[in-house]
């Protein structure tokens, strides 16, 4: 055969045996981003590439960025998103809604701002509801409680973890939709207790909460919430272990590919701001994955 084609034997089993090593650290390769979507089972291709750029560079030089995408590809292991949309907010209330503080304010610290929303999670048994509140500048989960009905006690376990965690809380800023369990009595005075801002968006416009509603798509999408648990145990014991990845593990674009809970960590900051420039500079070259 190597006389048809007239290369020598020594060419021949070189470009065999190189065939075969790609084979091997493509293997190796699987192996790893398998162990990774093991916790983080929808986590994007983006940041698997971020998260195993020491076992890529390991591959040798002709295995990049494209090459980590087409072996993605080939093995179905691309992330397919979905759009779903549920209405969970009852506005049509007599108690006051308050304006809109968190589009004009600045934040550049952790504990500065919160976000807040309630989203349903399906059990056997019914529905059960996750009442969430987010750090807006660390991406923190910094509060949450699951319950079966959707009255402001939910709410109030939510708020009351998130306040534990701070050393202060005069002059956050609580921003929220416009849902009865926000406007409610017992959840603005506690809130007004605190020294803690209200703020909520405009009546029927999701986009006044994007960073809110956009948790509760990460939690359901890449951290498996969307599934039907066996009961209202079972949806906590699901909900706890996805904050904790997602807060401890997962890396964040908008934080410099940092975690949430390190940003969260005052010390950090300077870091997260040079990190946040440089992957401004290269977003859009990565958009298109």
């Amino acid at each position: 055969m190597c006389k048809y084609w007239q290369v020598s034997r020594q060419a021949f089993y070189k470009v065999r045996k190189c065939g075969l090593d790609e084979q091997h650290k493509a293997a190796g390769l699987l192996v790893e981003v398998k162990q990774v979507r093991r916790d983080h089972v929808k986590l994007g291709g983006r940041k698997l590439y971020h998260e195993l750029r020491e076992d890529i560079r390991r591959c040798g030089r002709g295995f990049g960025r494209d090459k980590f995408f087409d072996l993605l590809r080939q093995h179905d292991l691309l992330v397919k998103r979905k759009r779903k949309y549920a209405v969970t907010t009852q506005s049509d209330h007599p108690f006051y809604k308050y304006h809109n503080e968190l589009s004009s304010a600045e934040i550049n610290a952790p504990n500065q701002a919160w976000v807040s929303d309630i989203t349903y999670l399906r059990t056997r048994k019914g529905f059960a509801y996750l009442s969430l509140i987010t750090d807006a500048y660390s991406r923190k989960v910094v509060g949450w409680n699951v319950d079966s009905s959707l009255g402001v006690e939910s709410t109030l376990k939510a708020v009351a973890q998130a306040i534990s965690q701070s050393r202060q809380t005069e002059g956050i800023i609580h921003h929220s939709d416009r849902g009865i369990q926000y406007c409610c009595y017992a959840y603005t005075d506690k809130l007004k207790q605190k020294g803690i801002k209200i703020s909520m968006g405009e009546a029927g416009n999701c986009y006044d909460n994007a960073l809110a509603e956009r948790m509760n798509g990460i939690l359901k999408d890449e951290y498996l919430l969307d599934a039907e648990f066996l009961d209202l145990e079972h949806a906590k014991q699901a909900t706890r272990q996805a904050i904790y990845l997602y807060n401890h593990k997962r890396p964040h674009w908008s934080l410099g590919l940092q975690k949430p809970a390190e940003v969260h960590v005052a010390d950090n900051q300077p870091v997260v701001k040079e990190m946040r420039g440089r992957l401004a500079l290269t977003e859009q070259d990565t958009a298109s994955f």
